[in-house]
C-alpha cells in the first residue's frame, strides 16, 4: 500500500563505557531501517530496559562490572519472546564466542567492525538469520578439539532427529541459508522453515546458530 513503511528495527546498545554506547548510537541512528530505542551501562539494567523499550535487538558487550553480557544474554533469552541478541566485543577468545552463542547469542561481532556491517547484522539477526564476523567463523569451522563428553552428548541429542531434520542440521552447520538448504535437499522454502522450527522445539533451542554448533560438537561438519 502507497505510502506504508515498515517498522525500523529497534535497538538496545548495552556497554560500561559510555563513549562506545554513543558511537553506537549515533551510528545506528542514522542507518536506514534502524532506530536506538535505549541504552544500558550493565548487564544488570537489561531487564528494565526491555520492559521499558522492548528492542527488536540487543548490542551486548561482553565485559562489565556486575553482569556480564554473557549472564545477560542467557537472562534475557529466557523471557518470553525475547529480542535477538549480537555479542559486540574487543574480546574475542574461543571461550567468549562458544559462551556468547550456547547463551543464546545471535551473533558475535568485534567492535572494530566496519559500522555498515554492523548495522547490516542488525538488520539480518532481526530478519532471523544468525551473523558472525568472518574471521570468527573460519575459528569456528577450524575448532577440532571437542570435548568427548560433548561430542557424546551432541551424537546423543541428534539421535531424537528423523533424517530429514538431520539433513537440515548438516546443512545449517555448513553455512547454508533457508533457500540453500531447500536447493541441496530438494525442498520447498516452507518445507525447511518448518523443519527448522520443528529442530529447535525438538531440541529445547534458541536459534540456528546453537544448531550449528550442535553439529560441529557432533563431528558433522
Amino acid at each position: 500500500m502507497a505510502g506504508v513503511t515498515s517498522r525500523p528495527v529497534r535497538v538496545l546498545v548495552v556497554d560500561d563505557d559510555a563513549l562506545v554506547r554513543a558511537g553506537l548510537t549515533m551510528m545506528l541512528d542514522g542507518a536506514p531501517g534502524i532506530a536506538v530505542v535505549g541504552e544500558a551501562s550493565d548487564g544488570d539494567q537489561v531487564p528494565a530496559a526491555l520492559d521499558a523499550h522492548a528492542p527488536d535487538v540487543v548490542l551486548m558487550d561482553v565485559r562489565m562490572p556486575r553482569v556480564d553480557g554473557i549472564t545477560a544474554t542467557r537472562r534475557l533469552r529466557a523471557r518470553p519472546r525475547p529480542p535477538e541478541v549480537i555479542v559486540l566485543t574487543t574480546f574475542d577468545t574461543d571461550e567468549n564466542i562458544l559462551h556468547a552463542l550456547r547463551a543464546g547469542a545471535s551473533g558475535f561481532l568485534l567492535k572494530d567492525t566496519p559500522p555498515a556491517r554492523i548495522a547490516e547484522a542488525v538488520r539480518q539477526v532481526a530478519a532471523g538469520e544468525p551473523i558472525l564476523s568472518p574471521r570468527i567463523t573460519r575459528r569456528l569451522m577450524d575448532r577440532v578439539a571437542v570435548q568427548a563428553g560433548a561430542y557424546a552428548q551432541a551424537r546423543a541429542t541428534l539421535a531424537t532427529l528423523s533424517p530429514r531434520e538431520r539433513d537440515v542440521v548438516v546443512a545449517i552447520g555448513q553455512g547454508h541459508g533457508n533457500a540453500e538448504i531447500g536447493a541441496r535437499l530438494d525442498m520447498t522454502l516452507a518445507t525447511v522453515k518448518s523443519h527448522v522450527s520443528h529442530i529447535l522445539t525438538k531440541l529445547d533451542l534458541d536459534n540456528r546458530t546453537q544448531i550449528a554448533l550442535l553439529a560441529h560438537d557432533a563431528g558433522l561438519v
